[in-house]
């Protein structure tokens, strides 16, 4: 399993969404979605 698809998982499973996830990493909801899908791991 790759990282994107791990924190998709592990997102979901915490019941979060990707904006919820962006706020607590101070990152945009673009940033999760690029690293879920594989566009951008940095």
């Amino acid at each position: 399993m790759d990282i994107g698809n791990r924190l998709n998982q592990l997102r979901k499973l915490s019941g979060m969404t990707q904006e919820q996830l962006a706020e607590k990493l101070s990152v945009s909801r673009q940033t999760i979605s690029r690293w879920e899908t594989g566009v951008s791991l940095r």
